[in-house]
């Protein structure tokens, strides 16, 4: 039987792993399509539409890693490698892979 607090903290884990998908996306456009249009093809438009929206992505990431490691039950490594995912280029997509390990040993453990 799961307790209200382990779904509560599986339902966390699930919004903190799309908050690193969601950021590693928008890097990943970023740097591999609005930044060579702007300076092979001088569109700077397009990141000035990407560049914003990832930087809420990343702000929304950050947000996330608070409200996750908030309930104190993260080891310091952990919380280290979350922070460093984020500023390491598609490190969050490594990061959501350990969070995805992570939800399923819970998932296992309460049924």
């Amino acid at each position: 039987m799961r307790s209200p607090e382990m779904l509560e903290e599986i339902a966390q884990l699930r919004r903190m792993r799309f908050a690193s998908l969601l950021e590693g996306s928008t890097l990943m456009i970023l740097i591999g399509i609005a930044v060579p249009l702007k300076y092979f093809e001088g569109l700077s438009v397009t990141t000035s539409i990407v560049g914003p929206i990832h930087g809420m992505a990343f702000i929304f990431y950050f947000w996330m890693l608070i409200q996750t490691v908030s309930d104190g039950k993260w080891a310091l490594n952990d919380v280290i490698r979350m922070i460093v995912a984020a500023l390491i280029p598609f490190g969050t997509f490594v990061n959501e892979r350990a969070l995805a390990r992570r939800q399923a040993l819970l998932l296992e453990t309460t049924q």
